[in-house]
């Protein structure tokens, strides 16, 4: 029986995540996707202090072995380690959490009032709904209704 990719991601970030600690980072995501021919583990970590390619390298060398004795996937695929960078995608309840108080641009699969995308302070997530304050005005849309969150970094241009 072929596990499917959401399947093989969580039991990779279950047999990962402690040697992540280990080093100091924890695991934002990790993903199994198929692109093109290629199938790739992408494996996202951050830090306190934020990551750099060190960081990625040491991450890659001490699961590599890790995932290799585990074998939880049977394709052949390529490993990515990374951060999750300033403009981060929040695709989990968690990272949502996470990014509480930070500028956020959300999507909606469908128009409210004419508006698809909302930029605010991630001002709340709670039973399901999030919250996005624009001055003195809250939008909360349904989980469901959101197609994508990304935090937005204001380079000042």
């Amino acid at each position: 029986m072929k596990k499917g990719t959401k399947n093989i991601a969580a039991t990779v970030s279950e047999i990962i995540s402690p040697v992540a600690e280990e080093l100091g980072y924890y695991l934002w995501d990790v993903e199994f996707v198929k692109e093109g021919s290629r199938y790739i583990l992408r494996v996202t970590i951050d830090s306190e202090e934020g990551i750099n390619i060190d960081d990625c390298e040491k991450m890659h060398r001490a699961i590599d072995p890790v995932l290799d004795e585990a074998d939880p996937i049977e394709n052949a695929y390529y490993l990515e380690v990374s951060s999750p960078g300033i403009e981060r995608e929040l695709r989990t309840d968690e990272h949502i959490l996470a990014c509480l108080g930070e500028t956020v641009e959300v999507k909606l699969y469908a128009p409210l009032n004419g508006v698809k995308s909302f930029v605010g302070e991630l001002f709340g997530y709670e039973d399901g709904r999030v919250s996005v304050k624009n001055g003195e005005k809250v939008n909360s849309f349904e989980r469901k209704e959101i197609a994508h969150i990304k935090t937005v970094f204001d380079f000042g241009d």
